[in-house]
């Protein structure tokens, strides 16, 4: 059985940084995706970020471009993401998800392709 357990959400003042963390556990293959995804309240899930484990290959939203940055430690199976200057707009429910098995033509961001997901950890910016 896969798990994923996201941390490391907090209270943050606009301009200031957090990085969450995603551990992974019971995947039995080693070509995966894991992605980070966010819900505001009254909005829809958004995909944020992704990163490959075959290659390595990293996948942003264009709201976070520039600002976020999506790191993978195979032997810790951590995936990290680094979020610097942050805004507002950034608050939301923060989840890590992973798609067990990758196979060409996966949208990255999206998050039906998804099939673990853990529980949300919480990232509030204040202004």
């Amino acid at each position: 059985e896969v798990q994923l357990q996201a941390s490391g959400g907090g209270l943050v003042q606009a301009g200031g940084s957090l990085t969450l963390s995603c551990k992974h556990f019971g995947n039995i293959f080693d070509n995966y995706m894991i992605g980070y995804f966010r819900q505001a309240t009254g909005k829809e899930r958004e995909g944020v970020s992704s990163i490959s484990s075959v290659d390595g290959s990293t996948y942003y939203a264009d709201s976070v471009k520039g600002r976020f940055t999506i790191s993978n430690d195979n032997a810790k199976n951590t995936v990290y993401l680094q979020m610097n200057n942050l805004k507002p707009e950034d608050t939301a429910l923060y989840y890590c998800a992973m798609i067990r098995l990758l196979v060409a033509g996966t949208s990255p961001l999206s998050a039906d392709e998804y099939d673990s997901w853990g529980q949300g950890t919480q990232v509030t910016v204040s202004s």
